[in-house]
């Protein structure tokens, strides 16, 4: 993973901006979800709490991987959608995220 600035953030949220020697060099869209669960989830309840952050942490995970693969230094999150999703057949639920970004490259010089 590339080092930023000195330390290691790669990805950046929403209002958290990339360092500024950063060339946009495209936008991408990364897709992640959370383990199932038993049941329906409740947007407030716990089990929606801990699919959240399990979300939270594949999308970074991804969002890395995609960073390496695409040549980039970091990524900025501007949009993302969270909804749950249910399978009747097992009363199973589950967290759905897509994530936008912009995909930054240091500048060279």
């Amino acid at each position: 993973m590339s080092v930023v600035n000195g330390n290691d953030q790669t990805v950046f949220w929403h209002r958290d901006l990339p360092p500024l020697d950063g060339e946009l060099v495209g936008e991408h869209t990364i897709e992640a979800v959370s383990a199932r669960v038993s049941g329906r989830l409740a947007q407030g309840d716990r089990m929606w709490g801990q699919c959240y952050e399990e979300l939270m942490r594949a999308a970074k995970a991804r969002l890395e991987q995609e960073i390496v693969r695409l040549q980039g230094h970091y990524a900025h999150v501007n949009r993302e959608s969270i909804d749950s999703r249910h399978d009747g057949a097992t009363d199973e639920g589950w967290l759905h995220g897509r994530f936008d970004y912009l995909l930054y490259r240091r500048q060279s010089g």
